[in-house]
């Protein structure tokens, strides 16, 4: 299937078909090692969505438990930013099924204090926002101005398309985006029951107490310090003097090392996680 690359807003079709969305190319969007240290922070942005967050809380998946397996939900949420961003057409349409045979599980009951379902649209255009919204925090401490431009927000739908939400429900531009953001944060308040299980997550209790005890502090540094105000405001949380002097410290050091690396060796991580998808395809094992 040949490649389509995002046109402008102006021009845009009213509807993509599923094929047209999956050849969507995002061959600007870099792909940033330190993006890694981030990733809870960006799980505390999207479940603090209270549909999302309930969602999962309240999953019967309990493979897709992070406070459980922490590790392959790392590797399943880090190959899914692999497919959307550098995967072909046929990468996009089996990890969907893949992740579509979880999310079919994940939907609210009658005593869920809120309704959801993992297939909504609209949930995935939130974390999807999410996704984007930590990769551009990224860009702006560790990238270059250049990082951040139109094409680029554009290109980045695909974190969403790669799913359900169509590709005209992505804000059509970076100010769309920006008041799509803004309205959204401020109708958010967040679920007692979510903020007690990231609590774990970024206090690394979840570990055990010897984990928590040696990898605790600095773990919440990294959360907290990636962590926008208005979510750490919604957590009840904020770093400590000294560990802002950390967080501010480790970003002098990332931010030159991100520089002076090279962009295949900064997405060989990524390009390792979709050399797995496919491996898992040819030998008929689970992708997520």
């Amino acid at each position: 299937m040949t490649a389509m690359t995002h046109v402008p807003a102006d021009q845009r079709p009213k509807r993509m078909s599923r094929d047209e969305m999956d050849a969507l190319t995002s061959p600007d969007i870099n792909l940033y090692i330190a993006a890694l240290l981030a990733g809870p922070a960006n799980v505390v942005m999207q479940l603090a969505n209270v549909p999302v967050g309930r969602g999962v809380v309240e999953s019967k998946v309990e493979s897709g438990n992070i406070l459980k397996h922490p590790v392959k939900r790392t590797r399943t949420t880090l190959t899914y930013l692999a497919v959307a961003a550098i995967g072909t057409p046929e990468d996009r349409k089996a990890y969907r099924e893949a992740v579509n045979s979880s999310h079919r599980q994940v939907h609210s009951t009658h005593d869920s204090p809120v309704k959801y379902n993992a297939m909504d649209p609209k949930l995935q255009l939130w974390v999807a926002a999410c996704l984007y919204r930590g990769w551009e925090d990224i860009a702006r401490l560790y990238g270059r101005p250049s990082d951040l431009s139109e094409k680029t927000y554009r290109q980045a739908a695909t974190m969403g398309t790669t799913l359900q939400m169509p590709y005209e429900m992505w804000p059509a531009t970076r100010a769309d985006f920006q008041r799509y953001w803004d309205e959204t944060v401020a109708g958010i308040e967040m679920d007692p029951e979510v903020r007690a299980y990231l609590t774990k997550l970024v206090k690394l209790t979840f570990t055990g107490k010897v984990p928590a005890f040696l990898f605790g502090w600095f773990g919440e540094a990294l959360t907290l310090g990636y962590l926008p105000p208005e979510f750490r405001d919604m957590m009840r949380l904020h770093p400590t003097p000294a560990q802002q002097r950390f967080f501010a410290a480790q970003n002098v050091v990332l931010r030159a090392a991100t520089r002076l690396t090279p962009k295949p060796l900064q997405e060989l991580p990524f390009r390792l996680l979709l050399a797995d998808v496919r491996r898992r395809q040819r030998t008929g094992r689970p992708l997520v």
